[in-house]
């Protein structure tokens, strides 16, 4: 069967969004583009099996996280579990998140 990458439905919710929240808060003129933005990190929680991976620093929304920086102001976390070729993908956050330093281990 392969590699397998599925969301809880918190983060899919969040993803969704996502989406609103940039073009409300007017960080994209165009909702269009707020669109491109959120696909662009959907591509990547797709691809994290084959992604560099990482140990959270606290377990509580899974062990591993694998960064995708989008520019050089922003990145995002993809917190995940990986059992039997399945990756659990149960939190998403960013650098300008406060909870993101409770969770990443950025060394």
């Amino acid at each position: 069967m392969g590699q397998q990458v599925v969301s809880k439905p918190e983060v899919s919710d969040y993803i969704t969004e996502l989406i609103n929240v940039l073009y409300d808060k007017e960080y994209f003129g165009f909702f269009e583009s707020s669109l491109e933005y959120v696909d662009k990190i959907l591509d990547f929680i797709l691809d994290i099996p084959n992604q560099k991976r990482k140990l959270t620093h606290n377990k509580r929304y899974g062990k591993y996280y694998c960064k995708y920086k989008h520019n050089s102001k922003t990145s995002w976390y993809i917190v995940f579990d990986i059992e039997d070729d399945i990756y659990l993908v149960s939190f998403v956050t960013n650098n300008h998140s406060p909870n993101y330093p409770k969770y990443i281990r950025e060394l």
